[in-house]
């Protein structure tokens, strides 16, 4: 639990992949809150965290169930308002006396409803929707498979949709508020307004803010650290460049990074970042070049899992080398963020399903001998952003697309080959290129080059052509938790797909990947 002087809106997580989602639009609302699983949500929790509100996330299990997700009954009688999503809708009515009826996918009767959904008024206003229904209904996202068939004593309806005739609920008196919908995803658009009237009602000041959040992590680095040494894993990202400067600024020369040169990294990367925290930042870097240990590894390894889990150990064991040669190194810093988390477990042990492993999660093994520090495990990528401008960053380092710390070797579905890898550098060099010529890099979150396990036959001049095909993939985002697939003109495909086959040996066909997150990853594993 974070100690802060923060008033604090808790938010008790029920296994919903979309959770963190909650927590960005309220710090968006510079609203401190904390997410933590329900099974650690105690008498004694409650009593030590005093949330000034409280939000039960959604879930993919059913209230109808013996032993399913439930909130401590003392969370009812703390006298603060609270609101329950989709699932935790359903927990409110099941716990204070409704009833909740299955549907189809847990055995009921009732009728499901995914997707898009049209959501009407009621006579009576409440000031939970102040800004809604200005027009004659509302747009939100529906994701459940139960309903609620009979509201708790207290409660009155506000809004209906046509599967949901409880779309909206409250009980005013104890400042009781439940929806179906979610409406911290995008596809519900007037979501925000909804959690803005939430917060006000529920008396926040709005005084959360990465200035805050710097002097309080400085504060907190020190604390844990002391004197002691950090080494500090460095790829040249957004985040860990600026876990790099926060903890550089908390601990001065007591920080070394080291940046690991795995032989999956872009073209002309590893010069670029090292002499870029060398010259501009100051910082004492080890330039680990360990190219032959990781593709060694990796060498006719064609599980995306596997490749994950042996960078993962090789990532430990280089860090273990260098920690070893660092006299007094008792801490190992990584730039770890709220969405690798929740991809690989819920936060902090939550009931939601795993997507897929992160080599930066999960601690660290005993024989180390090294603790960690995650000063940006709480934030999103757009906090972290807010947070490099107020530690002076410039823009070249914060805005940055995201890189992942497997690198190419998760662009490169199948077996890895070092062909297939100088073929990926540059096709993705030149892709890159392509889309800052024509001025839409900082429009897109993240963009690169997969190489596909597959090849095809062209024709080059008058002969018979037999390389890979490639796809490109570019995705607009705010978080990394959701994205939407980038519209590139015809022109600008055509284009760049001509300058790839053209200027890189080894490549004759080009794809575009016009999937979204979900039901797609925006890497390819």
């Amino acid at each position: 639990m974070t100690q802060t002087a923060h008033d604090r809106l808790l938010i008790i997580d029920f296994g919903s992949q979309v959770t963190q989602l909650i927590a960005r639009r309220l710090r968006e609302l510079n609203v401190y809150c904390e997410i933590h699983p329900y099974q650690k949500v105690t008498d004694a929790f409650l009593a030590e965290f005093a949330p000034k509100a409280v939000i039960f996330s959604g879930g993919p299990d059913t209230v109808t169930r013996e032993g399913s997700p439930r909130p401590p009954q003392s969370v009812y009688d703390l006298g603060v308002p609270i609101l329950g999503i989709c699932y935790g809708q359903q927990v409110m009515m099941q716990d204070l006396g409704g009833r909740v009826e299955g549907g189809k996918i847990s055995g009921g009767g009732g009728t499901a409803e995914f997707g898009r959904a049209w959501v009407t008024p009621t006579e009576d206003r409440i000031d939970l929707l102040s800004g809604w229904f200005l027009d004659a209904r509302e747009q939100v996202w529906m994701s459940h498979g139960d309903h609620v068939a009979a509201l708790a004593p207290g409660f009155a309806v506000y809004g209906t949709s046509p599967n949901a005739p409880f779309a909206i609920t409250a009980d005013l008196e104890r400042n009781f508020f439940a929806v179906q919908f979610h409406p911290e995803v995008h596809h519900t658009p007037n979501g925000k307004t909804l959690y803005e009237n939430f917060v006000r009602l529920a008396g926040f000041d709005g005084d959360w803010t990465m200035a805050a959040y710097r002097e309080e992590m400085v504060q907190a680095i020190r604390d844990q650290v002391g004197d002691a040494k950090v080494i500090c894993a460095l790829s040249g990202g957004v985040d860990s460049s600026v876990a790099a400067a926060l903890i550089h600024e908390a601990i001065g020369e007591n920080l070394t990074c080291v940046f690991v040169d795995h032989g999956l990294l872009r073209l002309n990367e590893a010069e670029e970042v090292v002499g870029m925290f060398r010259d501009h930042m100051n910082l004492s870097v080890i330039h680990a070049q360990e190219q032959d240990l990781f593709l060694g590894e990796l060498d006719g390894v064609s599980d995306p899992e596997t490749k994950r889990k042996i960078i993962g150990r090789l990532f430990i064991d280089v860090f273990q080398k260098y920690a070893d040669q660092i006299e007094g190194a008792a801490y190992l810093a990584q730039g770890t963020l709220y969405p690798d988390v929740i991809e690989s477990v819920s936060f902090s042990g939550g009931p939601s399903v795993t997507i897929k492993s992160h080599h930066n999660v999960g601690g660290l093994p005993e024989k180390m001998g090294l603790k960690l520090v995650e000063p940006l495990r709480e934030l999103f990528k757009d906090e972290v952003r807010a947070l490099g401008r107020e530690l002076g960053l410039p823009d070249s380092f914060i805005g940055r697309h995201p890189f992942p710390g497997p690198g190419l070797a998760i662009r490169c579905p199948g077996e890895i080959t070092r062909d297939k890898l100088e073929i990926l550098r540059k096709a993705d060099a030149v892709y890159i290129d392509q889309i800052r010529k024509h001025g839409l890099y900082d429009e897109i979150w993240q963009a690169f080059v997969a190489i596909l396990p597959v090849r095809t036959v062209g024709v080059m001049g008058d002969g018979r052509t037999y390389d890979y095909a490639c796809a490109l993939r570019a995705v607009t985002s705010v978080d990394g938790m959701t994205a939407d697939y980038y519209p590139f003109s015809h022109d600008f495909l055509g284009e760049t797909a001509t300058r790839i086959i053209n200027e890189v040996e080894g490549i004759n066909r080009v794809t575009y990947d016009v999937t979204s997150k979900p039901p797609g990853t925006i890497e390819w594993e």
